[in-house]
């Protein structure tokens, strides 16, 4: 069983001289105008950032591996590698770095927090494209641009259990039959000498085409829940 902890901070506490020259820096108000965080947002990132690192500029797949509340997440590993993927902090990036910067890391949490309430249609769509890249990158490990049918299903089980409406039993039975469909559509009839190619991207949007995914994907393994960081 997974139970709470509190990571104690005290002993990699910032110092405000040091917040200071940091903010300078990293261009805090730039970074908080490119992620959507604010200022303050920004400020408390960076600390949780150094606690992480142990004070160190750079930080390594490890301290994530390391943090008890990410334990008990079934996508812990998918959620770490993110952090660590290309695609997701460099324009056509490609491949794995071994580790990030603040700047790298702010942009990937970026990714889980929710929406802003003033958002455009248009602006929130492109949200909702943004996010939904980042969730097949999740799944797609070797960055051949598909995922299979099984990884499809891990997608949509964890994505329905995040509603309180829904049991886990019953997210689980609607990720089968959503599997099954997904199958019967994008497969169909094949021959025996062809290959299943996987889920491309462009049909991952159509089959989730409805489904609200924005407030969805948050992260509560760094002592702060990111459904917060919103105004």
């Amino acid at each position: 069983m997974c139970e709470e902890h509190t990571l104690n901070t005290k002993r990699t506490a910032v110092p405000m001289g040091a917040l200071h020259s940091a903010a300078q820096e990293h261009d805090f108000g730039q970074l908080a105008e490119d992620t959507g965080f604010s200022l303050e947002q920004t400020e408390i990132l960076y600390k949780r950032f150094k606690q992480l690192s142990q004070n160190e500029d750079t930080l390594q797949r490890e301290a994530l591996h390391s943090i008890p509340d990410l334990q008990c997440n079934p996508l812990k590993t998918q959620i770490v590698e993110a952090f660590f993927d290309k695609r997701n902090f460099e324009k056509d990036g490609r491949g794995k770095v071994h580790e990030i910067g603040f700047e790298q890391f702010l942009t990937t949490m970026a990714h889980f927090r929710p929406p802003q309430i003033n958002l455009t249609a248009e602006e929130r769509e492109d949200l909702r494209k943004e996010k939904l890249r980042f969730l097949f990158n999740m799944h797609d490990t070797d960055n051949d641009g598909t995922i299979t049918l099984e990884e499809y299903r891990h997608v949509v089980e964890e994505l329905l259990s995040k509603s309180g409406n829904i049991e886990m039993e019953t997210a689980s039975a609607i990720a089968d039959a959503a599997m099954l469909e997904v199958a019967s559509i994008s497969v169909g009839p094949m021959t025996p000498d062809e290959v299943y190619e996987g889920i491309t991207f462009e049909h991952f949007l159509k089959i989730l085409n409805g489904l609200e995914i924005e407030t969805r994907m948050h992260i509560r393994f760094l002592n702060m829940d990111t459904t917060t960081l919103c105004k």
